[in-house]
């Protein structure tokens, strides 16, 4: 892969060296309203250990970046879309995503703005995320209280449960 300069380039990244997503800036969210602000804490309350997600990014370049998420059990991923392609790798567990259940070795590509959403399955799921971009705007398509509280309950919920979890690599 080529550089802004036109030269070729070989980089060594290393997993240790991961970045927690919120300390890198890679992602911005975009058309931020109340309830989506107030769904959004509901998602990053509580303990460490108690969040239904764990989002790292192992590598950013201009044009390219790779991270890895482990959902947890149960996880309900809000509808949105991202501005940039995406392809995704599932390392190990499941999601439902629509009516399809997808599991380790599977994937799928979702194209820019194109709004998805997906459900970890009973044992969580660990997924590589592969971009076409190192700056991305994320944008959340429910705008209403209700989704938000519905999802902030099913989150609650969950919270005993994901202090105790491992990520799906780990029970094979």
């Amino acid at each position: 892969m080529g550089d802004t300069d036109g030269k070729a380039r070989f980089e060594l990244y290393r997993g240790a060296d991961a970045k927690d997503y919120g300390e890198h800036g890679i992602q911005r969210v975009d058309d931020i309203t109340p309830a989506i602000a107030e769904g959004l804490a509901h998602y990053m309350a509580g303990e460490d250990d108690a969040h239904g997600q764990i989002v790292e990014l192992l590598y950013g370049a201009p044009g390219v970046s790779l991270t890895k998420v482990w959902f947890k059990s149960g996880f309900p991923l809000p509808l949105h879309s991202h501005s940039g392609d995406c392809l995704y790798y599932i390392l190990a567990g499941s999601i439902k995503l629509g009516t399809e259940v997808l599991g380790t070795g599977d994937g799928f590509f979702v194209g820019n703005d194109v709004p998805y959403t997906y459900t970890a399955g009973p044992e969580g799921v660990e997924v590589l995320e592969f971009r076409n971009t190192n700056e991305l705007n994320i944008r959340f398509m429910a705008r209403n209280k209700s989704f938000w509280e519905k999802a902030g309950k099913k989150i609650g919920e969950r919270r005993e449960v994901w202090k105790q979890e491992q990520p799906p690599s780990t029970l094979v």
